[in-house]
């Protein structure tokens, strides 16, 4: 067996245990309808008394959150020696993004609370060859405006295509880095002073992140091999955006604050910073797949044979709601976001391939976050379709004497309560959610506050449309060699300045 079909075979196994899933679970309700009733609701008791411990985690990563808000994490970076020395690089790579995203995100950066702004931050503008015009009108307009702000401001521009390459982001920010890596070498900075922070075009940073990364990265016994997440939240555009996309939104945020409590869980997710000379290790980015952000930690882990980790930061960085011209075009950039954040179900076969013959990794790490991930973008695609959807189908397909059975009679009634304890976790991200917001604007009336709070009971319906569906669709497709391309997601800005 060659190895592209070994690998093809660890590609399809995740689409297969989805679709084997579906078709045994409608298979058996034709056959045994009472048995498939027995299961779902041990199936809901379980997802409800893991909703409850998630909740719990969520909370706690609340709290932690609200804590380091607060703390001045730029007076701690004054008092120590060391940070003298350290450079932060932060990348944007952007395609066709406007002029005002990008302004907004840099203008951010700008406001730092971080005493080595002028003499430490090197911004790297990263844009495609296939929009060089337009992005280097934009750039060179940002830079006339910002690039005295910080010791560095470069610009790349990633060639059409290289041999090898999937265009997108990954692709972008790999020849970037490598760019830059000339630029570090004739300057003559040490890679291992260099934390390089990788954005989205639309991350706003929190004014004390940089402070807080720094603290962080000095106090971790392994500074050299960790990651390090932030909090992201979708603040920018919120007012703006329509109900069902602001729920998967906060819902990302949610999901990503409670994952922050168990680092051992944790993979980066788009924006994040690492070491710079691990990146020059692993050779950068990843530029054949889509979901580089994710790949990256794994490459790490890989290269240095499982000691590498992600190290959770509990400052927020703000990013865009999706939001198009459209409910129609907003309904369908939210589909193809989701199913593109889906598609690190890519990550399985590429842990599994490298991991095992890796005999310098721990046993116990690589079925970790194998684990990890293969249950997670499992239940992420039938979780919601089997206890909302096919666990009510039994219940149709009862012959008479089934429907007079105490199961049949009381199982309705199982349901509706396991469903009425779940709403304690809706109740939790509305006033979650609620205490996040960013200050409403003077021209968005206040009764949306209300809409706010009153707009979580989509979570039921955006489980499926934009969780279960378009997960299930990536493992389809990666199932099918129906291989993704990486989709940027538009940005639509209704004000001119999102602040």
């Amino acid at each position: 067996m060659s190895d592209y079909t070994k690998y093809r075979i660890l590609e399809m196994l995740p689409g297969a245990m989805v679709w084997s899933t579906f078709i045994f679970a409608i298979a058996v309700s034709f056959w045994k309808p009472l048995w498939v009733m027995v299961f779902i609701i041990v199936y809901d008791l379980y997802w409800l008394v893991r909703l409850l411990y998630l909740e719990i985690y969520l909370v706690m990563g609340y709290v932690r959150y609200r804590r380091a808000v607060r703390v001045d994490w730029q007076e701690r970076v004054w008092r120590r020696q060391e940070a003298n020395n350290l450079y932060h690089m932060i990348l944007y790579p952007t395609y066709k993004e406007p002029y005002e995203v990008l302004h907004t995100s840099l203008e951010a950066l700008s406001r730092s609370r971080y005493p080595y702004i002028k003499d430490r931050f090197i911004v790297v503008l990263a844009g495609e060859e296939s929009d060089k015009d337009n992005f280097l009108s934009i750039a060179q307009k940002l830079q006339t405006k910002f690039g005295n702000l910080f010791y560095a401001f470069i610009i790349t521009v990633h060639p059409q295509a290289l041999p090898g390459e999937l265009p997108g982001k990954g692709s972008n920010i790999a020849y970037a880095g490598k760019e830059v890596k000339q630029w570090v070498d004739r300057q003559g900075i040490a890679y291992e002073n260099i934390l390089v922070s990788s954005f989205d075009a639309d991350t706003k940073v929190h004014e004390l992140y940089f402070s807080y990364l720094t603290e962080t990265y000095f106090n971790h016994p392994n500074r050299m091999r960790s990651s390090y997440q932030p909090l992201p939240l979708f603040n920018n555009n919120v007012w703006d955006a329509p109900a069902f996309a602001r729920v998967v939104s906060y819902s990302t945020t949610f999901w990503m604050m409670s994952e922050q409590i168990r680092p051992e869980r944790l993979f980066t997710f788009s924006s994040h910073s690492m070491p710079f000379q691990a990146l020059v290790d692993v050779g950068f980015w990843q530029n054949d797949i889509v979901t580089e952000d994710s790949r990256i930690c794994l490459q790490c882990f890989q290269h240095y044979d499982g000691d590498y980790e992600v190290t959770p930061m509990y400052i927020p960085v703000s990013m865009d709601v999706v939001l198009g011209k459209s409910i129609w075009e907003t309904m369908k950039s939210q589909y193809v976001q989701q199913r593109r954040w889906a598609y690190g179900v890519e990550n399985f076969p590429y842990m599994a391939w490298n991991f095992f013959p890796n005999k310098r990794m721990p046993l116990a790490k690589k079925l970790r976050y194998m684990w990890n991930q293969t249950e997670g973008v499992y239940s992420w695609a039938t979780a919601p379709i089997l206890i909302l959807i096919l666990g009510r189908l039994p219940l149709w397909l009862l012959n008479s004497a089934e429907r007079q059975t105490a199961l049949a009679l009381n199982t309705p009634y199982i349901l509706e309560i396991l469903m009425r304890v779940s709403l304690i976790g809706i109740i939790v991200a509305a006033f979650l959610g609620s205490t996040l917001l960013p200050k409403r604007p003077q021209d968005v009336p206040a009764r949306r506050i209300v809409y706010m709070i009153l707009q979580w009971p989509l979570l039921i319906v955006s489980m499926i449309v934009f969780g279960a569906i378009p997960a299930a669709d990536a493992q389809t497709r990666l199932m099918l060699g129906k291989y993704l391309g990486f989709d940027v997601t538009k940005k639509f800005r209704k004000r001119k300045e999102a602040m």
